[in-house]
Order: structure tokens, then sequence, then C-alpha cells
């Protein structure tokens, strides 16, 4: 009936141990040789013994053990032997992990022990016992262990002791979790699907772990000095426009390249500083996607032909602006075609000498209102006659 009890107990912390299962655990099993030393009311001398146990380590630091052991002890007081044979349940605690080499222990238990009896039958009874260790890992599967354990009959009221050493055969359980995959710049994003490895430490990256690049120049927000430039254009290391013959202009604008160095030069990268002396803006009104004009704005556009007239040393540039929506290449396109549709009408129909006439578009580069509302895109979208002299 203990032997019943004994497994009942056993099953039932193999149960409560179960949802420990996430971690890693481990099977050992204990073969070990040992000597009993028996209370000197026993009638018993000292002998050796042999048994195994098995050790199921259900947390790093916590197992159980179900141990059996045999012996057989010679008589002190009278002729012949008594065989024993003892069955116990163990809880261990250690002191380290178990990938440590020195594993050491307390542990603590009971169980039944049968004895031959001096009249022929078996005695038996229960017994507690405390005690403590010492497991020393060899490699991971094999590994030395030393015990002693203190016994106390509860039906002899009595003590022995048993001192043993023995291998242990230990079998794991991986973790059922799936380990973490490798990052190996430690941005945050798995190595398989990190697109830009090495990132520099502490960097922010994007989703494929790359640092974000808002203006999509090549040169990664971090690192770009001149952020926002327009798309498609020409950067250097540092994000900004390339400017080749170092006027000042950036050469998507130098409509002069290659200037000498050292020049004055106008906005346009040319030589021949010029002086802004007077802006028209002309309320000229073009259909969607349009660059035609035809004589409804005449009158505006007759403003600026006197003017010149009136001011024979300056010239003009028929500046056209978008607002941003679209493509930002063909924003500055179209209002190209709009700025010289109306520099060709101030050309051949108010008969400006063209020598004094240039057409520029600006596209969405220089607004002079907000493009969040639709008022301020309004604005934007607009064509500009500025007077200039040169200085």
């Amino acid at each position: 009936m203990i032997r019943n009890r004994l497994l009942a107990t056993a099953a039932l912390l193999s149960a409560f141990t179960t949802p420990a299962l996430a971690q890693e655990q481990k099977v050992y099993i204990n073969p070990f040789i040992g000597y009993q030393y028996f209370d000197d009311n026993r009638n018993l001398s000292e002998t050796d013994t042999y048994g195994v146990g098995l050790e199921y380590r259900f947390l790093p630091r916590w197992a159980v053990e179900g141990v059996w052991n045999r012996g057989d002890a010679d008589r002190k007081h009278a002729p012949g032997s008594s065989d024993f044979q003892d069955y116990r349940l163990d809880g261990l605690y250690y002191f380290a992990d178990p990938d440590e080499n020195l594993n050491p222990y307390v542990a603590t238990g009971a169980g039944h022990t049968d004895f031959d009896s001096l009249g022929g039958g078996i005695a038996g009874e229960t017994r507690l016992n405390l005690g403590g260790g010492l497991r020393y890992n060899l490699t991971d599967v094999v590994s030395l262990r030393g015990d002693i354990r203190e016994y106390y009959s509860l039906d002899e009221e009595s003590f022995d002791t048993l001192a043993s050493v023995g291998m242990s055969f230990g079998f794991g359980f991986d973790s059922k979790e799936e380990p973490a995959p490798r990052d190996s710049d430690n941005d945050g994003v798995a190595d398989t699907a990190d697109r830009c490895p090495g990132t520099p430490p502490g960097a922010t990256v994007d989703a494929s772990g790359c640092e974000p690049d808002a203006d999509s120049d090549g040169v990664v927000d971090s690192q770009d000095q001149c952020p926002n430039t327009p798309a498609g254009a020409r950067v250097d290391s540092r994000g900004c426009e390339l400017d080749s013959d170092n006027d000042g202009v950036v050469d998507r604008m130098d409509q002069c390249p290659n200037t000498t160095a050292g020049a004055e030069v106008d906005e346009k990268g040319c030589e021949g500083v010029m002086e802004e002396v007077q802006t028209f803006t002309l309320k000229v009104q073009f259909p969607t996607n349009s660059a035609v004009i035809d004589d409804r704005y005449d009158d505006d556009l007759r403003q600026v032909a006197n003017f010149l007239e009136e001011h024979p040393e300056t010239v003009v540039e028929v500046g056209g602006h978008s607002d941003n929506t679209g493509k930002a290449s063909y924003n500055e396109s179209l209002s190209q075609r709009r700025a010289e549709a109306v520099a060709d009408r101030l050309v051949k129909t108010l008969g400006v000498d063209p020598e004094r006439v240039s057409a520029r578009g600006y596209g969405e580069s220089d607004p002079v209102a907000s493009n969040d509302t639709a008022a301020g895109r309004a604005e934007n979208r607009r064509v500009e006659a500025k007077i200039q002299i040169e200085r």
C-alpha cells in the first residue's frame, strides 16, 4: 500500500510540474553504490549497498527523484544476515544551473524500507530522509555524483546513515520556445530580413533594417546635411545638390555651367550679376495641363512691355511657378512651357526685343504660400515677370 502511495505522489508531482516545460529540463538515470550505517538498536552491521535513481529536473534548480536501493547486512549479535530494500521519493534543490560544472544540492524525502526479520518474515517501515550532495558535470550527458543521507524511521525511532557515490546519465529536453532570430547589428531587425546589415549602433531603422532617407536622395537622414532635396536631384555624400563649378548655383538650376572660378554670377549661374528692379505678377490662368495663352492677358503683359520701353537698360525674365501637386519633374516642365508661352507673346505680339526676354520654369521649387491648403496652392500657381538691370 505504501508503494502505491509513493507512486501516486510521484504522479502528482509530475502533473504539478508539467507547466514548467517551457524551460529547459533534464532527466537523469543515477546508478550508485553506497555504504549503509545502521542505528545500534537494529543489531545490523554496516554494509555496502547498490541502487539506482530516476531524477527529473523540471526547473533549472528543482528536481524530484525516485530511488531504489538494496543491501545485505550481517547481524551483529546473532548468526545470519538481513536483506533490505528501500524505496523513496525525494525533492532536490540545486544551488547552480545545469550547465555549470559544480552542482551542489540539498534533498529531503520519504520512503518505505523492507527488512528481513529475525523470524524469517519481512518487516516494513516508513523512513524520512534529509541530506545533500554534489553533482560534477563531466559532459552534457555524463556527471559524477556524491550523496549523504540521514534516515529517521517512524516505526523504529532509529537513525540510519547512507553515503553513496555514482554516475549520472542526463537526457535534456530542449525548450519549446523558438530561439530568437539572429540580429548581428542589434538594430531590431533579424538578419534574414535585414537589407542593410552593419548599421551603426543606436541608428533608427525601418522594417527592412535600413536607416530612413526621407528625400530619397541616397543619403540617410542621419548624415543628410541638405534634407528635402528635389526628387531626382544629383547630390554629394552630404546629401546636398551638386555645384560642379562652385559658383553657388546648383547644377540643376545652373544655366551657365563651368563659369570662371571666383566670378560673380546671377541666380541662373551666369556671369554678369542682375539686380531686380521690378516684379509683375501676371494673373494668367492656363487650362489644366496646358501652356496655351490668348489675348485676354495682353493688358497685363503690356504693362511689362511699357516698363521695358521706358527703361531700355533692363531685361525681363518670365518665371513660371506651380504647386506641389503631381511629380516635381512634370511640374517643372509644365511651368517652363507656360513661361515660354508668355515670353513668346511679349515678343511676337507686343514687340519686345527677344534679346531682352528670357523664360524659366521653376516648378514647385519657389512657393510663396503653403501647399497644404487649396488657397495656398492657388497662389503658388503663378507667372512672374522680373525686370532686372545688370550691375
